[in-house]
């Protein structure tokens, strides 16, 4: 009997699933797991208690691997410190850790050549190109990029209140909406609950931003249409490098380009490009881990 397990930690939730003999029977959603600088052994812990939920619903104790593909891993160093957690855990004979990238791309495209854009708490984007190449743009972070990521459109819609109380802005529905999602009552409560809140909580506030622009909110549309714009010149650039004059397909992943009104203003911003082509569909990155579980299995321990 072969069990394997893929899991896709990203900065919102994490996923992961058992397959038994090539069949999958048990697939859980817990808590994001993203690994955080200093903070690999809190993303093993929590990404070891989705796996083992997993496991338990599947009646498993171990697997023969487990693959994860983790936000916040793209160094070695990382790496090495989220196996090194997980080991921890003991959950598998074998342990593979890669970005969430890759199982996204292997879920995605497999070998074939083409680009992915994430976006969640973070935002980033990487193709391999028809060489086999593998170039990336962004994902560094909320303090130096994740255009148009969850963090993003929060950071924006908190701005947008604050020009609002001062008079610099117009009236928006986001400063009721933030309000409510944030448990603040009152401009200084929220400028508290600000200055202390992490990437995720901030990057909570993109729901407040897309119900916003549902219903018809200026300001929100405004921001959704900037940062998908944003988002989108991740994979332009990455085209600018692709070789020849043929279409490039783009697959996009990630909590925030489910399908909806901000994936379809993306779709638009890529679609725009005269190369560039939106992949139908959004890849499980849960799938890509399985998927290259099973390929390593099959190649025998390196």
């Amino acid at each position: 009997m072969t069990v394997i397990v893929g899991a896709d930690a990203g900065g919102t939730k994490t996923v992961a699933a058992v397959s038994v003999d090539g069949q999958e029977v048990a697939r859980v959603t817990g808590p994001g797991g993203a690994v955080r600088p200093g903070r690999a052994m809190t993303a093993g812990s929590v990404i070891g208690a989705v796996v083992r939920q997993g496991l338990n619903q599947s009646g498993k104790l171990r697997a023969q691997i487990l693959v994860v593909g983790a936000a916040g891993v793209g160094r070695e160093d990382e790496r090495v410190a989220l196996r090194n957690a997980l080991r921890l855990e003991d959950l598998a004979d074998r342990l593979v850790v890669v970005t969430d990238l890759e199982v996204a791309r292997e879920a995605a495209f497999g070998d074939a050549p083409g680009i992915v854009l994430l976006a969640g708490t973070g935002s980033v984007a990487a193709g391999r190109f028809p060489d086999g190449s593998i170039q990336r743009q962004g994902g560094y972070g909320w303090q130096m990029g994740d255009e148009g990521s969850g963090y993003a459109l929060g950071k924006a819609a908190l701005a947008a209140v604050g020009r609002r109380y001062d008079g610099r802005g117009p009236d928006t529905r986001l400063t009721a909406a933030v309000a409510e999602q944030t448990l603040t009552g009152d401009h200084d409560a929220l400028v508290r609950w600000s200055v202390t809140a992490g990437p995720a909580e901030v990057a909570g506030l993109a729901r407040a931003v897309l119900g916003a622009a549902e219903e018809g909110d200026a300001v929100a549309i405004d921001i959704l249409s900037a940062e998908a714009g944003s988002l989108a010149r991740l994979a332009i650039a990455l085209v600018g490098r692709w070789p020849g004059d043929g279409p490039v397909e783009v697959a996009q992943g990630g909590s925030l380009l489910r399908p909806g009104p901000y994936r379809d203003l993306v779709d638009a911003a890529l679609g725009a490009h005269p190369r560039l082509r939106p992949h139908p569909g959004t890849p499980d990155g849960v799938e890509g881990a399985l998927r290259i579980a099973t390929r390593a299995l099959a190649e025998g321990p390196r």
